[in-house]
């Protein structure tokens, strides 16, 4: 049996209302449901099958952003888990630092950093790109400069 190819939705009939036009019109359909609201305001296309379609998301999108709430701005949060501040050594001996870390440090890729070792701990310095001083950063948990080998 052949597949029923999907319909395409034609232009809008009407132009959608945007910004201060948008708000002003839902103020005044206060008795529509958001489906009549959608399509009084545009939001509506016909099918080539001649049925309408109502683009609810795109509807209350350009609400949110007439009213001035911006949901995927640069100031939205980033997604995924918060960083744990503990590494986990791997079978083959690597220890990876994720770039959560590098970020909230301001380490850039191709940063250069100088590895000691002492008892039960590793240090991390951040090399300087002009010679091999050493940057100094501040320790919190006091780790003795005279335990590293």
């Amino acid at each position: 049996m052949p597949r029923k190819a999907k319909s395409k939705s034609q232009e809008p009939s009407r132009p959608r209302l945007t910004g201060k036009q948008l708000l002003r019109e839902v103020k005044k359909l206060k008795g529509f449901n958001k489906s009549g609201k959608a399509k009084a305001c545009g939001y509506v296309t016909q099918t080539q099958e001649g049925k309408e379609r109502v683009h609810l998301a795109e509807f209350m999108n350009a609400l949110l952003e007439a009213k001035g709430i911006e949901l995927d701005g640069e100031n939205a949060p980033r997604r995924g888990r918060g960083l744990s501040y503990r590494a986990s050594v791997q079978r083959n001996g690597t220890v990876i630092i994720g770039a959560g870390y590098t970020r909230e440090m301001g380490i850039e890729p191709g940063a250069v950093f100088e590895i000691k070792t002492g008892r039960k701990r590793i240090q991390l310095l951040l090399a300087e790109a002009d010679n091999d001083d050493e940057t100094e950063f501040e320790d919190e948990d006091g780790f003795d400069e005279d335990e590293i080998d």
